[in-house]
């Protein structure tokens, strides 16, 4: 097992400890980008646990949720969410207003005016493309170029095969952007609100290069504007005074980066942090029943892939084996953390979600197939690795599926494991035989869940590849018809995690979750978007 701890963590905590009184009351003292010091009031800070180091502030290729959080903060998309509606609508961002025509295959996109980036330039339409083309040019090596290939020619664009005039995303007037798909789209505005999405600079990407989302070159124009980033200790925000909506309320957002989820609630309850998020489940137990704590669902899925290049999971009959080999309800019982069990791709609460989709637990049914690879009662099984990033949960999990293994396979699974931002880019590289992976919904639509899985995401780590399952979802994202998209979205589902198997779903997480009563509107919602501009210090 492969162990990465951070060695500045106790400098968080003893900078936490430490902040304390001056004849102004108590502060936060933060390092800005320029060297000097400066002083947060308590009394005008939020104060977060973001429980590890982003592993970027670029937003086109940011793809874990740590880095969202922040640049959910920093800047805006065209389109956003009311994050106090519990159906998530969609509410006018940088544009105006949108309208569709031709069934949805075109979009009008009306622009804000008078919007301004925090170096004082003008927003304008061409920022907006300029995002666009930015995300799907190759050598930007975003992780989500594939959300745009609905726009005519986006994915031959990405391709190499045709220059960007030939595109559909065209500046039509002073303030408008058309957009012509490839396919019927209605739920193309929901695109719009994600981070790949956003507005860019080139001029500053021009200048700074791989830098330029660093400390001193970034320039944004959400509610929020980057004060401080020390590694591995704090990501500290200040309200920006020319956001072009309504100001934020709170003048400052600290961030720490505290890995130990015991001791974040530990300074929680004596006053130094005001939210900790992915409360682990052993402490929910402890916390239920409390006014500041809060457990909610989320679209989310919980998942294993498997590297289908690696032996032996390059043969279908492993896969099948290890899926019926975990006892899913045996993982919640253990966890009691409020957590559900699945085996469907797209999550409860979601169009498209089927229970009795999946494989299900079955160890006879586990051990034929375990034996029809090869491997009777798990004689002459490689021993494979299991790796998970660092966290109390996924630890748990895995050192419960690796019981389930031996227990119902007689199969030895060595567990590895990594922290975040080393984790992520292995994965994204080099993926282990198998791997914890997880979803939380970019977008309320099923075609987030299944697009995720087509031989052109970037996201899909396991090196599994159907043109079969790519024309499922590519001919469900264009129906209209409700049952029809259903129909072919549950055949997708049953290629994906019941005939070829490169990933088995395991739960639907919930969000457990500390919040001070100082606190009023903090944003609580299924898709876990935490813009902070809405929230008040008591």
């Amino acid at each position: 097992m492969l162990r990465i701890i951070s060695v500045s963590r106790s400098f968080v905590v003893a900078a936490l400890v430490a902040a304390g009184c001056t004849k102004g009351g108590k502060f936060i003292e933060v390092t800005t980008a320029d060297g000097s010091s400066a002083k947060l009031a308590v009394t005008e800070s939020l104060r977060v646990n973001l429980n590890t180091e982003p592993s970027t502030l670029n937003w086109t290729i940011a793809s874990d949720s740590t880095s969202t959080e922040v640049t959910t903060n920093l800047m805006d998309g065209l389109v956003l969410y009311d994050l106090y509606d519990k159906d998530m609508k969609l509410v006018p961002g940088l544009a105006l207003k949108w309208e569709p025509s031709e069934e949805a295959r075109r979009w009008k996109f009306t622009l804000r005016e008078g919007v301004v980036w925090n170096d004082g330039v003008p927003f304008t339409p061409q920022h907006a493309i300029d995002g666009w083309k930015y995300l799907l040019t190759k050598s930007t090596a975003s992780s989500y170029s594939y959300f745009l290939f609905g726009i005519k020619n986006a994915r031959a664009f990405h391709e190499g095969k045709v220059e960007w005039n030939e595109v559909g995303a065209k500046i039509t007037g002073p303030n408008e952007i058309s957009v012509e798909l490839e396919r019927p789209m209605s739920y193309f505005p929901y695109l719009l609100t994600h981070h790949s999405t956003w507005p860019v600079r080139m001029d500053v990407i021009e200048k700074h290069g791989a830098q330029w989302a660093m400390p001193g070159k970034i320039v944004t124009l959400g509610p929020y504007n980057l004060k401080s980033w020390e590694h591995d200790h704090l990501i500290a925000l200040e309200r920006n005074e020319s956001y072009y909506g309504e100001k934020a309320k709170i003048k400052n957002v600290v961030n720490y980066m505290i890995i130990e989820q015991a001791t974040a609630i530990n300074l929680y309850e004596s006053g130094k942090l005001d939210v900790v998020s992915q409360v682990p489940s052993v402490e929910r137990r402890k916390l239920r029943g409390r006014k500041d704590f809060y457990e909610e669902p989320t679209l989310s899925l919980y998942y294993y892939g498997m590297n289908v290049t690696k032996p032996p999971m390059n043969d279908a009959n492993v896969r099948k084996a290890i899926a019926h080999a975990i006892d899913r309800n045996e993982i919640i019982r253990m966890l009691g953390g409020g957590q559900a069990p699945t085996s469907s791709w797209v999550p409860k609460g979601m169009f498209g979600f089927e229970e009795n989709i999946g494989l299900k637990f079955d160890p006879a049914k586990a051990r034929q197939l375990i034996a029809k690879a090869g491997y009777k009662n798990g004689v002459g099984f490689p021993r494979i690795e299991l790796a998970f990033n660092q966290n109390e949960d996924h630890q748990r999990i895995a050192e419960n599926v690796q019981a389930q293994l031996k227990r119902n396979l007689g199969i030895s699974v060595e567990l590895r494991n990594v922290e975040w931002k080393v984790y992520i880019s292995q994965v994204k590289t080099d993926a282990p035989q198998l791997f914890r992976y997880g979803w939380l919904a970019d977008y309320p639509d099923p075609d987030n869940y299944l697009a995720l899985m087509t031989g052109y995401s970037e996201n899909n780590h396991t090196k599994w590849k159907s043109a079969r399952f790519d024309e499922y979802v590519i001919e469900g994202s264009s129906l209209v018809d409700l049952e029809r998209r259903r129909k072919v979205y549950a055949q997708a589902q049953k290629l994906l995690v019941e005939e070829e198997v490169p990933a088995i779903p395991i739960l639907t997480s919930t969000e457990g979750m500390l919040v001070s009563p100082r606190i009023t509107g903090f944003p609580h919602n299924v898709m876990r978007v935490r813009s902070y501009k809405g929230v008040s210090l008591k």
